[in-house]
């Protein structure tokens, strides 16, 4: 396993990319030629439909959609549907919708409760709909130690949704 962090000086790429070339395939082409030595290549991209979220629609295989667990981040994912809808019409007709994972859930909050309903409900027929990682610090305080949450806190519930939504991913090779 490879990793290559982002940090704030990723702004300055993004800015630099607004008058580049072929901007839409600089990442896909950067990619390529290292694309069979990996099983996966995981881009996390920030919560916004920046330039720089567009591009890694343009390289990707498939997009799994954290999606916290209040109406207004559900009300912005129609705007994220419509980027990949448009991304699929051209500039990557491969890409797939892997699926949207709930964050942030709390069971005893009925406006969670109504809001997981309303996103299960309507997002389902655009990509399976993962269990909820519920809402806790434990991966605030996993970060914090710089260590994954299943090494962190092994019996934490989230690990175990987190473990099917990667045994999901080995379908989609």
């Amino acid at each position: 396993m490879d990793l290559a962090p982002a940090n704030i000086s990723l702004s300055t790429a993004e800015m630099q990319l607004v008058n580049a070339s072929m901007r839409d395939f600089r990442l896909k082409e950067a990619i390529e030629p290292i694309q069979e030595d990996y099983d996966f290549i995981l881009v996390d991209c920030p919560p916004s439909l920046g330039l720089l979220s567009y591009i890694s629609l343009v390289a990707a295989t498939h997009v799994l959609v954290p999606l916290e667990n209040h109406f207004k981040a559900f009300e912005g994912t129609g705007e994220l549907l419509k980027t990949v809808a448009t991304v699929r019409n051209k500039p990557n007709r491969k890409l797939q919708i892997a699926g949207f994972v709930p964050t942030k859930y709390d069971a005893r909050n009925s406006q969670d409760t109504r809001t997981l309903a309303a996103i299960t409900e309507q997002l389902a027929g655009a990509g399976t709909v993962f269990a909820p990682i519920p809402r806790s610090t434990a991966f605030v305080d996993a970060s914090e130690e710089r260590m994954p949450l299943a090494v962190y806190e092994p019996k934490h519930p989230s690990v175990a949704i987190l473990k099917k939504i990667a045994v999901s991913f080995e379908s989609l090779q």
